[in-house]
């Protein structure tokens, strides 16, 4: 049976503009570093809270749903780090082998603003991929 999982993260991260510039400098790339394992951090609670024990079956395809206060940063910049850092955090919280082509296909964004309760909304779809599409 093809299940599809939900998470909701809470609340709105930094971006991608954000990351680039923690890693300039001269301390960048600890400072770059402690982002992006402080935002993995928070995407495997709530992987945790959502999910508890469930067992995903790979491949999976992944939807995500940004909800943004405002329209004030550029899609790729709201979307890019969280997809980093989110399939980071399923493989470290043992949700995933890998985060590699086997084991996520592909990924969708949808983009709403909710000025009241910013989040972030992933559907995490088990997929069935024929023994002659994995090679």
């Amino acid at each position: 049976m093809i299940m599809t999982h939900k998470v909701v993260v809470e609340g709105r991260l930094e971006g991608l503009n954000e990351f680039i510039k923690a890693n300039r400098g001269r301390y960048g790339e600890k400072i770059g570093n402690r982002m992006k394992q402080s935002g993995q951090r928070i995407c495997i609670y709530y992987l945790r809270q959502c999910l508890k024990r469930k067992k995903i079956r790979e491949p999976v395809k992944l939807h995500y749903t940004f909800y943004e206060e405002n329209r004030r940063r550029d899609l790729d910049n709201i979307s890019g780090y969280f997809h980093k850092i989110f399939q980071d955090a399923l493989v470290e919280a043992g949700y995933l082998k890998n985060d590699g082509w086997s084991n996520i296909v592909g990924f969708d964004d949808t983009f709403y603003v909710d000025k009241k309760n910013p989040h972030i909304t992933i559907l995490i779809e088990e997929v069935q991929v024929d023994r002659m599409d994995k090679a």
